[in-house]
């Protein structure tokens, strides 16, 4: 049953959680953690550890996505960004972040951005970056939004790309019209014929809700993604949309729609990924536990020694040509930021969960006497205040 509380004479609001509002409660059992998996599986792509990136060029290069693939994690290469654009990518994101930390004006960054970005799309680039991390024999996945699948994914496809991740802010089956930027109206992407035309699986998303999770679902995806990727002092989409996402509500309501859709084909598992407002090991443990099977995280790699931004961060939607949802974020300074293999799996000298945080996973699923993610869905949980 929702918890619906009376915000005024006639409108009701439902409470709703954060993932820091709730903790683990650890059962009677426990195990050693060298008896835990935290292997997942979509389609027929298995990964030993249920982390992927968020598709921004602040974290993920075609180098990087072949690191976090050897790694077992899933780097996905942003579609429309500016490895889809330009040639020099690693001079203009040096010029990118010069400006963020030199430029006295606040927006001179978030406008350069804008402006990398109004380069037109090459399908050449992108498939020349997306063969370099096929060629290296990773799994390549690669973001597109909902409004430009139709004409990137043929040379995705030609390119070699395994997994294809549809993605926005908000997504959903019904969306009605769509409007070019010349005022030119065209039929929207049909998500269910788009997938069911395909050969290769299909995550979608964001989704902040049970009917829409569900109706994601029904479209054929193999993976629904949960929020929009979220981190505070990067994300604006608050600020800008008045849209928020509560992730712990929202994926355990994900969860949900899952169970229904499993009962509804007999059978047909859908993968429920959660971006947003995850930064530690603990937020990861927490996800899983509210039932996600993986997570997306932004911040934390982008703070790695390997990561093109050099120590910043910006979500993809912070390029919007006149809607910008997201600012440069340093989440690093200096040149001694961890490897990619020691956020992931440590060591770690961090008491506060930002390194090994693949390994902070499998020694809390645990604690709690679980052995795999799915059975680790199920672990008590608690909600504070």
């Amino acid at each position: 049953m929702r918890d619906l509380v009376e915000i005024g004479m006639g409108r009701t609001a439902r409470r709703t959680y954060e993932l820091g509002d709730i903790s683990i409660v650890p059962s009677r059992r426990t195990r050693s953690s060298k008896d835990v998996s935290t292997a997942w599986q979509i389609d027929a792509y298995r990964f030993s550890s249920p982390i992927l990136s968020h598709p921004t060029d602040a974290l993920v290069s075609p180098s990087v996505a072949i690191e976090l693939g050897k790694l077992g994690a899933l780097g996905v290469l942003n579609g429309e960004g500016l490895w889809a654009r330009h040639r020099d990518v690693e001079a203009k994101i040096a010029e990118l972040v010069a400006i963020a930390a030199e430029d006295p004006d606040p927006y001179a960054a978030v406008r350069h951005l804008q402006q990398l970005h109004s380069a037109p799309l090459d399908s050449g680039l992108l498939g020349e970056a997306v063969a370099q991390v096929r060629d290296a024999g990773v799994t390549t996945a690669v973001r597109v939004s909902p409004q430009h699948a139709p004409e990137l994914t043929p040379a995705l496809l030609a390119a070699g790309v395994e997994i294809l991740v549809v993605h926005g802010t908000i997504i959903s089956a019904e969306h009605v019209a769509q409007v070019d930027a010349d005022g030119t109206q065209r039929e929207p992407l049909n998500l269910k014929t788009f997938i069911a035309d395909l050969d290769v699986p299909v995550i979608a998303g964001g989704v902040h809700d049970h009917r829409t999770a569900l109706h994601l679902m029904r479209t054929g995806a193999a993976g629904v993604i949960v929020g929009y990727g979220s981190a505070a002092g990067a994300t604006t989409t608050g600020e800008v949309l008045g849209i928020g996402v509560p992730m712990a509500t929202a994926i355990a309501d994900a969860a949900a729609a899952r169970r229904d859709y499993l009962d509804e084909t007999g059978g047909r598992y859908v993968h429920v990924i959660a971006d947003g407002d995850i930064h530690s090991s603990g937020d990861i443990v927490k996800a899983i536990a509210c039932g996600a099977d993986a997570a997306v995280l932004g911040t934390s790699l982008a703070a790695t020694s390997s990561a093109p931004g050099n120590g910043w961060y910006w979500p993809s939607a912070a390029a919007h040509p006149d809607t910008p949802r997201g600012a440069l974020l340093q989440v690093a300074a200096g040149e001694d930021r961890p490897s990619l293999e020691r956020v992931l799996y440590g060591p770690s000298d961090d008491p506060y969960g930002e390194l090994n945080v693949v390994g902070a996973l499998r020694r809390a699923m645990a604690k709690a006497g679980y052995c795999d993610l799915k059975e680790f869905q199920r672990v008590g949980l608690s909600v504070r205040g």
